[in-house]
């Protein structure tokens, strides 16, 4: 290669990477802006309690002498916009209580590791400085049974029954090896949540769409809880707390596992039937929950993704006030 080659080539690369540059910096400044206009645009629609050294957010409604405490699965950014379709059809019979794990919805981030006896006693001590009275009743979606079984195995005489959606059970946790934690934690995700691609992405209606898939487009939420659904995620997407929370779950099962006698109250599990594409290991420990209470129902629900109360409330408010008026 002469000399004039090699200096035209070298003037190129140059010049890519200052383009580079300059792309990633403008990144950087629409990610770091957008964040802080979203910041300032997230109004708690609860009120923030300080648990652990930090602000944790509740949301409650309803009235009646049990309390509704309802956990939210890994992932669901915002807790308060995903249980909505819930409230009207709680509110005339029980209390409830809708809380945001750290690093969810509008609570704070932590330095605290996310195992689950620390996410159990946050949950407590919130019920606890927020008033909340017992019994409760307990519901969980997804990986949000492990913090509930657990509470109910800490706090037994605070317990009238536990209602899961599609909640997975412990044995289900403690075998799963398919964990994208490694995946959203890595370098390619984290590069793409920083650098505002991620942000730009989610301009797209296709890609909000596709995001909320198995929510049933959150058809049955109001637009501006919609829009404060995106905000959410758009803020705790790949955080270090959720992300914590998902390399804990198999050592959070085996603790839960470790402690495992019949809880002495109803437990009522949802299973989703994925519109006819189940998984057979999901639906067998579905079925096998029934060895964690000496009161087990299971219900499964046609037509319906992973979210149920996205699809039907009907069905998931009558099991949850079931057990209430038990």
């Amino acid at each position: 290669m002469s000399k004039k080659w090699r200096k035209r080539l070298v003037k190129f690369l140059i010049v890519d990477l200052s383009l580079i540059i300059i792309l990633l910096g403008c990144g950087l400044i629409y990610q770091q802006v957008g964040a802080s206009q979203d910041e300032k645009s997230f109004t708690p629609p609860g009120k923030l309690y300080e648990i652990h050294g930090n602000k944790m957010h509740l949301y409650t409604g309803g009235e009646g002498d049990v309390t509704v405490v309802l956990a939210s699965g890994w992932g669901t950014a915002n807790p308060y916009v995903d249980y909505y379709p819930l409230y009207e059809k709680l509110a005339p019979n029980a209390k409830f209580a809708v809380y945001d794990r750290f690093g969810y919805g509008y609570s704070d981030k932590t330095d605290k590791k996310r195992d689950v006896d620390t996410v159990a006693d946050e949950l407590h001590e919130l019920l606890q400085v927020s008033g909340q009275k017992p019994p409760y009743v307990l519901v969980a979606h997804s990986l949000g049974s492990l913090e509930t079984i657990r509470f109910a195995q800490k706090y037994p005489d605070l317990v009238k029954g536990i209602v899961m959606i599609d909640g997975g059970s412990p044995e289900y946790y403690e075998n799963d090896l398919d964990n994208p934690a490694d995946t959203i934690g890595g370098f390619g995700n984290q590069f793409r949540i920083k650098t505002g691609l991620f942000r730009l992405s989610m301009q797209s209606q296709q890609v909000v769409d596709a995001s909320n898939a198995n929510r049933n487009e959150l058809k049955l939420v109001p637009a501006d809880l919609k829009k404060a659904d995106k905000t959410a995620l758009l803020l705790n997407y790949g955080n270090s707390d959720t992300i914590d929370e998902l390399r804990e779950a198999n050592a959070n099962a085996k603790t839960v596992i470790a402690n495992k006698k019949p809880l002495p109250f109803p437990l009522t599990i949802l299973t989703a039937d994925y519109f006819g594409k189940t998984e057979p290991d999901w639906v067998k420990t579905q079925a096998e929950f029934k060895s964690w209470s000496t009161q087990f129902k299971q219900v499964n629900v046609k037509d319906t993704d992973h979210y149920i109360h996205q699809y039907h409330p009907d069905i998931v408010a009558d099991e949850i006030l079931e057990v209430v008026k038990k």
